[in-house]
């Protein structure tokens, strides 16, 4: 069972970064391996709609992205935790989303006819677990946490989720204290209760 966290915060050691690794954390006390991925100095361009994914099952930008989907591919649960920025996930975990959504398709499916209707065979994620965690100083994480799931959605997984949304409430002035939301660290840990009770399924 192989856990990844890939956070798509700039900032190191910064508010996400700790609500992701409170998840890892109490995952790794019950034997579950798990990977953490900072985005901070990848190279990841965005998608460019290029569709050389769709005959080549892989995407032709070269840069970060590949270590990383290859991961992703291998991964039973990929959590995605991303800083809310003007109510919206950050830009880099944007890019590696949109890449991964489209190469992840192409590589289940192949494209038909304009007059014809898809009938879809999954994607490369198909039935893998996401968990999404989304921070910010007071509000704008629906918005961001619902990006997320439209992506896991859309791409077959099965969304794990919490007693609450998965989001924490930190960075007021620009501060790094996550450690004082101690409601959002209680969720942090019931949302690794519920991916290991569904890994363990």
């Amino acid at each position: 069972m192989k856990v990844l966290a890939i956070c798509g915060s700039p900032r190191k050691d910064g508010n996400t970064e700790f609500f992701t690794k409170v998840v890892l954390s109490k995952l790794k006390k019950s034997d579950i391996e798990t990977e953490f991925i900072s985005l901070i100095g990848k190279d990841i361009s965005e998608c460019t709609g290029c569709y050389y994914c769709i005959e080549n099952q892989s995407c032709s930008i070269k840069d970060d992205f590949q270590e990383i989907f290859n991961k992703m591919l291998k991964a039973d649960v990929i959590i995605l935790s991303s800083p809310v920025y003007h109510a919206s996930i950050t830009p880099k975990l944007k890019s590696l989303l949109d890449r991964a959504g489209f190469t992840g398709r192409w590589i289940a499916n192949e494209m038909v006819d304009e007059s014809s209707s898809y009938n879809w065979k999954g994607t490369a994620f198909s039935r893998k677990l996401v968990a999404p965690i989304t921070v910010a100083r007071r509000t704008g994480q629906t918005f961001a946490f619902s990006q997320l799931v439209l992506w896991a959605t859309v791409n077959d997984c099965t969304v794990v989720g919490s007693n609450y949304w998965n989001i924490g409430v930190a960075g007021a002035g620009g501060q790094i204290n996550a450690e004082q939301d101690t409601e959002g660290i209680g969720i942090m840990e019931h949302l690794a209760g519920n991916i290991e009770y569904l890994l363990k399924k």
